[in-house]
């Protein structure tokens, strides 16, 4: 019989996995302040500046370029490096690169090469996140965890709107970017000081120990297993591909929604700049409620299996992001409707494909590397979105960008069928041996 862990150190341990499940959610909360705000200013540094929106297109896409860059790398590196350290950078210069990014001009160039800078800082924060939440909670529960945590940048970045929304409405756009990098910096001091990196580190069993009922009470390092096998780990595992391009086709539809309904509902439905910012809170909102039913719906319906519910939410995301663009604006509670139920159906695959799947396919010893890895590919369809809707718009029109944004869901759906079946073959083998 399988020894127990007392109930001291269990204690220990829930108190530990409560605390820092609040420092990854409100740490990784701040680095959407810092990202998302931009689409609150669009119009008016377009107006300034006189920008167009294939323009402005090239300073969205520069960040989700180079925050798929560092994915990869910082990925890697959050699997090496204590997340504590790696996060605190991220999260520190991600908010200088902000306060200069409002002190510039019109320098279309420059504006690209910041916007690209704070990319790359932005990356050092997913992967390691979900390298902490892999060391501190264990598989069975991971799903349920995922999805809590998930609602941290989806309520991150309504709040970062909300934020920018009421800034912008006394004072000029530089200050969406000057007065949330504030916040950041007092967040990133706050995980720099409370947070570690796994039980081990601070005297409790690992994970490992934990499901043997082993006390083991020294403190140690979280060792690394070595790059070259988290690189083997990440590349030569086919799944882990499948996943990588499903969030390719689903950072199309979420990007394209997060950098542009703002102005979508300020050109198309009337709003004002500012309660198009409120109105756009809806989609992540409800998607913060997506998040957890997906992550529970994975555990409990389809026995820690992540890729069949995303698949039906994928499908039901292309269906109604077509009904929201045949809505006409002025049926602002329908409209409305359909919004929460893209985000719904958005932010749920999002944070099974993002969290719980590169855990699961990963181990927690290559969680932060398969993290990346994801990650960075989802982020190249990210940064297709930026620059071409902005394309599509300006050539055709609006209903363009919105097929465009279909066939990311549609894309997504697919690659989920491939790793349903893996898991399916996965659960088979489980209970035959």
């Amino acid at each position: 019989m399988a020894n127990e862990l007392t109930e001291s150190v269990n204690l220990q341990i829930r108190h530990w996995q409560k605390k820092m499940f609040w420092l990854m959610w409100i740490t990784y909360a701040s680095f959407y302040l810092g990202r998302v705000n931009i689409s609150v200013a669009l119009p008016g540094i377009m107006d300034e500046f006189g920008l167009t929106k294939t323009n402005i297109g090239w300073v969205l896409s520069s960040l989700f370029a180079l925050y798929a860059i560092g994915q990869f790398i910082n990925g890697q590196l959050g699997d090496r490096l204590n997340s504590r350290r790696i996060i605190t950078i991220g999260l520190l210069s991600s908010a200088v690169l902000n306060v200069i990014f409002g002190f510039i001009g019109g320098i279309l160039g420059l504006m690209v090469v910041i916007w690209g800078l704070n990319g790359y800082f932005q990356s050092m924060g997913w992967g390691p996140t979900v390298k902490a939440m892999a060391n501190w909670f264990p598989q069975n529960i991971r799903g349920k965890i995922s999805g809590r945590l998930g609602t941290c940048y989806i309520i991150g970045g309504a709040l970062s709107w909300l934020l920018a929304g009421t800034i912008i409405r006394y004072f000029n756009w530089r200050f969406t970017f000057w007065l949330p990098s504030l916040v950041m910096i007092l967040i990133a001091v706050h995980w720099f000081i409370r947070a570690r990196n796994a039980p081990e580190e601070i005297g409790l069993p690992s994970l490992e120990e934990q499901e043997k009922g082993i006390e083991n009470t020294q403190v140690r390092k979280d060792e690394h297993i070595g790059f070259r096998k988290t690189l083997k780990i990440t590349l030569l595992n086919p799944y882990v591909w499948f996943a990588a391009f499903g969030l390719f086709g689903l950072n199309i539809v979420r990007y394209g929604f997060m950098s542009w309904a703002p102005t979508y509902m300020f050109e198309e439905q009337g709003a004002t700049i500012s309660l198009a910012a409120y109105k756009a809170i809806a989609f992540p909102i409800a998607g913060g409620l997506g998040a957890i039913f997906a992550g529970w719906a994975s555990d409990k319906m389809f026995n820690n299996r992540r890729a069949p519910i995303a698949f039906i939410m994928l499908i039901l995301l292309a269906v109604f992001c077509y009904l929201y663009r045949i809505v006409p604006g002025e049926n602002w509670i329908v409209s409305l409707i359909i919004l929460l139920l893209i985000g719904f159906f958005t932010f749920g695959p999002h944070i099974l494909v993002v969290a719980a799947l590169p855990a699961d396919l990963g181990s927690r010893k290559a969680a932060s590397s398969v993290t990346g890895f994801i990650d960075a590919m989802g982020y190249v369809g990210a940064s297709l979105t930026g620059v071409g809707t902005g394309y599509l718009i300006d050539k055709f029109n609006w209903d363009a960008a919105f097929y465009f944004w279909i066939f990311g869901a549609l894309m997504a759906a697919a690659m989920m069928i491939f790793i349903w079946k893996f898991e399916l073959k996965r659960g088979e083998y489980e209970n035959e041996y």
